[in-house]
């Protein structure tokens, strides 16, 4: 097995491989392309057929699959162990995974046995050169980490020089997802799991499972109204709701309104929200920290309705509506009503 590669976990759940793993075999497939080296990838669960029609059209050049009918569902032990002994064999020199309730337990366990850096949370994810300012110490072609850092107040970029992997969490939704080639076909490398995980990894036993499905999908919602804390009252919150409802819509909101008790934590938008990208996107009362901008600014139209016409988020909106959102949105509710007949 050829080395030095770059590397996507891959999360498998009822026969699908998740989305955010596919955006990051997206950037995964440029920043592969940039250094020269293979987009690899590695599943580890049961049941694992096709896999690889679903990923090798996203470029991936070799894929591992690790099959145990004890590897599924997921437990933090033996997925660890199969992804140390994998890498300490194939010595990827970049790997990345979702920021998931998985990545965000196996990341740190694996890159803690490996010795090597995590950066969580990523917003981008570049190759570019470093040079350490104390030693002088050129290096090339590192993975250049982005993220925002101390309360989103600056955009810090991590570099990890000398140890390997070096590791990446991303949030789904963050990264584009768009197919490389349908026709790309790549090779696919089947594992023995017992060479990779041992008995004793397998302690932990899940006995019985439950998944409850977000009810609320605004991450695939074309049109998004979202509300701020100066929407002022969860009542005002309905209006908002209205409106979405008019639109064939869905209802998001800024952390501060999120806070506030305005409405529930799963619509919330932003850094430590979901980021979306919909065809357009109302913003009432969202006054636009850097934090909920980071989530939403690739919405292809902007609309903003504020009674502040120096609000931050007036300067990348492309209407700008001031007023009091009261009176604007049933407004904006009737005329849409009677334009649509």
């Amino acid at each position: 097995m050829d080395q030095n590669n770059l590397i996507v976990y891959l999360e498998f759940e009822d026969g699908r491989v998740a989305d955010v793993s596919l955006e990051l075999l997206t950037k995964g497939r440029v920043l592969a392309s940039r250094l020269g080296v293979k987009l690899e990838a590695v599943v580890v669960g049961d049941n694992l057929d096709g896999v690889e029609e679903q990923v090798f059209p996203y470029g991936v050049d070799r894929l591992y699959k690790v099959s145990d009918k004890r590897l599924y569902p997921y437990t933090s032990n033996p997925h660890s162990a199969v992804l140390i002994n994998l890498f300490r064999e194939i010595k990827p020199q970049a790997c990345l995974m979702g920021a998931t309730c998985i990545g965000r337990d196996l990341g740190p366990r694996v890159s803690s046995c490996l010795h090597s850096g995590l950066t969580a949370d990523c917003t981008s994810l570049e190759i570019g050169d470093h040079t350490d300012p104390k030693t002088g110490k050129e290096y090339k072609d590192l993975l250049l980490q982005i993220r925002p850092a101390f309360g989103g107040n600056i955009v810090a970029t991590i570099v990890n020089p000398e140890c390997r992997p070096q590791m990446a969490t991303v949030r789904e939704g963050v990264m584009k997802k768009e197919i490389f080639d349908p026709a790309h076909k790549g090779e696919v490398v089947e594992l023995d799991a017992k060479k990779y995980v041992s008995d004793e990894d397998f302690v932990v036993e899940i006995l019985d499972r439950h998944i409850e499905k977000s009810k609320i999908n605004i991450k695939n919602s074309p049109i998004i109204v979202a509300g701020g804390y100066g929407v002022g009252s969860k009542e005002n919150f309905q209006l908002l709701h209205e409106l979405a409802d008019t639109l064939g819509a869905e209802v998001g909101a800024s952390r501060a309104a999120v806070d506030a008790g305005f409405t529930e934590h799963a619509r919330q938008i932003g850094q430590t929200g979901v980021t979306v990208r919909p065809k357009l996107y109302i913003a009432c009362g969202i006054s636009g920290q850097i934090q909920h901008i980071a989530g939403m600014q690739d919405s292809s139209i902007i609309i903003s309705i504020n009674n502040d016409p120096a609000a931050p988020i007036n300067t990348i909106a492309d209407y700008v509506i001031t007023g009091n959102l009261e009176e604007v949105v049933p407004k904006l509710i009737k005329y849409y009503k009677k334009n649509s007949k």
